[in-house]
C-alpha cells in the first residue's frame, strides 16, 4: 500500500517534468479521445508515448498523469488505484481525462482500466510491450479499447524537428541517424546502445526468465545486422547453440512484441503454409541498428530497405514478401486483398535492373495489379513492361509523401 502523500508528491512531480519536456515535435499520429474506450499506445520504448502523452495533455487541458517506471510507485498494486483516484481529484478536481504511462508494470491493470470506461470516463494508457497489452486488453477490455502504435520520428518528422527540407541528402541524415527522439537531440550513440540492454534486460529477461541474456542479447545483434535477410527457427538454433527450437521461437517472439524487430513471412494463401516459409526480418530504427550494430552502416542497400519498411508498417500490418521463382521486397494486404507491390533497392543498374524489374512483374501479375514502384536512392523513372506500369521514384520523396 503506497501513501496518500506518496502519490501526491509523485503525480506532482512527474506532472513537472512532462512541463519542463514541453509539447516537443507534432507527431503525425492522429488520435481521438473518446469516452467509454481507452486508447492504447503501445511501441517500443523512448520512441516518444510520454511526450505524445504531453501533447494531449496540452491540448485537452485537463487530465490525471501517473508514470509507472517511477521507482517510486513499486510495489503499486490495484487497491492503489483507489487512493490514486482521490489524489487526483484532490489535486486537480473532477472530470479529468486519464493518462497512464507504462501501465503494464502494474499487476492487474486492466480491472480498473474496465471499471473506469463501465463510468464512460476517458482513458489513455501506454505500454512497451505489444503482447503483454494485447493479451490482457482481449480478455478484460473487449470491445472497450482503441489501439494505436506509435514508432520513432518518421522522416516527415525528422524533417519537422531539424527543420531540414525533403532531399537526398537529408534522407541519407535520416538513414543513419534513424528517429529516436532523444538520440537526435543529444546525438550520443549510448542511448541506443541502453536502449538495446534496457528492452532485453528488463522487458524480456527479467520478465521471462531467461537467465542466458549473452545469448539473447548475440540473437538481436545478429537480427538487427541482417535486415531484409531470411532466417529460418532451426537456422538461428543450430547458430546460437540453442537446445529447443521452441526457444528461439519464444526468443524472436519476445523481440518482436518488444518492438525491437519485425518479422516479415513470405506470402501464401496458406496460413500454415506462411508459418512454415522462411521469414526476414527488419529492425525498428536505422540509427538503433546502426549505433549497435558493426555492419549494418556499411550497407546503404540494407538501410534504405529498412527506412521503407518501417515507412509501411507504420501504415499497414500485412506485409509479406513474395516469391514465385522471381523475388519482390514487398507486398501489402488491405482486407483481405493484395493491393500494393513493391521493391526497394539503393540503385538500378545493369547488374540487378532485369532482376527487380521481373521480381516485381511476378507480383503484379500473382495479384493482377496494374502498377508497381521501385524505391530506389535517387532514381526518377517511367515505363510498362508487359502491360504494367513500373514507377521507379527516390525512396526520400515516397517517405515525405507518405
Amino acid at each position: 500500500m503506497i501513501p496518500k502523500e506518496t502519490l501526491k508528491e509523485v503525480i506532482k512531480s512527474q506532472r513537472e517534468v512532462l512541463r519542463q519536456i514541453g509539447s516537443g515535435t507534432p507527431r503525425e499520429e492522429k488520435v481521438r479521445i473518446e469516452d467509454s474506450f481507452a486508447l492504447v499506445i503501445s511501441g517500443v520504448r523512448r520512441c516518444g508515448k510520454s511526450t505524445l502523452l504531453s501533447q494531449l495533455l496540452e491540448k485537452n487541458k485537463k487530465g490525471y498523469y501517473v508514470n509507472f517506471e517511477d521507482p517510486r510507485l513499486d510495489g503499486f498494486e490495484l487497491p492503489d488505484f483507489s487512493r490514486l483516484e482521490e489524489v487526483f481529484k484532490e489535486v486537480y478536481g473532477d472530470n479529468g481525462i486519464y493518462f497512464f504511462d507504462e501501465i503494464q508494470n502494474v499487476e492487474k491493470w486492466e480491472k480498473f482500466v474496465r471499471f473506469l470506461t463501465d463510468k464512460k470516463q476517458k482513458v489513455v494508457i501506454t505500454g512497451s510491450n505489444a503482447s503483454l497489452l494485447s493479451k490482457e486488453l482481449g480478455t478484460k477490455l473487449t470491445g472497450r479499447h482503441i489501439q494505436t502504435e506509435l514508432f520513432p520520428f518518421s522522416y516527415k518528422e525528422f524533417l519537422s524537428m531539424t527543420e531540414e527540407k525533403p532531399s537526398v541528402k537529408s534522407f541519407d541524415e535520416y538513414s543513419q541517424k534513424g528517429g529516436f527522439p532523444e538520440y537526435l537531440k543529444k546525438e550520443n550513440p549510448l542511448i541506443l546502445n541502453e536502449l538495446l540492454s534496457d528492452v532485453v534486460i528488463k522487458d524480456i529477461a527479467v520478465r521471462f526468465g531467461i537467465k542466458n541474456t549473452n545469448m539473447l542479447n548475440k540473437l538481436v545483434l545478429y537480427l538487427i545486422s541482417n535486415v531484409g535477410k531470411e532466417f529460418s527457427y532451426n537456422s538461428l538454433k543450430k547458430m546460437f547453440g540453442v537446445k529447443s527450437v521452441q526457444s528461439i521461437i519464444d526468443y524472436v517472439s519476445y523481440l518482436e512484441d518488444a518492438y525491437l524487430i519485425f518479422t516479415v513471412p513470405c506470402f501464401s494463401y496458406s496460413y500454415k503454409q506462411q508459418q512454415i516459409n522462411r521469414k526476414k526480418v527488419y529492425s525498428i530504427d536505422n540509427g538503433f541498428s546502426n549505433h549497435n550494430s558493426v555492419s549494418f552502416s556499411k550497407d546503404r542497400g540494407k538501410m534504405l530497405e529498412n527506412a521503407v519498411f518501417l515507412c509501411l508498417r507504420r501504415k499497414w500490418k500485412d506485409i509479406f514478401y513474395f516469391r514465385d521463382q522471381k523475388e519482390c521486397d514487398f507486398i501489402v494486404k488491405e482486407k483481405g486483398r493484395i493491393t500494393q507491390a513493391m521493391q526497394a533497392c539503393f540503385e538500378l543498374s545493369d547488374e540487378n535492373r532485369d532482376r527487380e524489374i521481373r521480381g516485381l512483374i511476378a507480383a503484379l501479375k500473382k495479384f493482377s495489379l496494374k502498377e508497381g514502384i521501385i524505391l530506389t536512392h535517387n532514381q526518377e523513372d517511367n515505363f510498362v513492361v508487359e502491360g504494367k506500369k513500373i514507377v521507379v521514384m527516390p525512396a526520400w520523396k515516397y517517405l515525405y509523401e507518405n
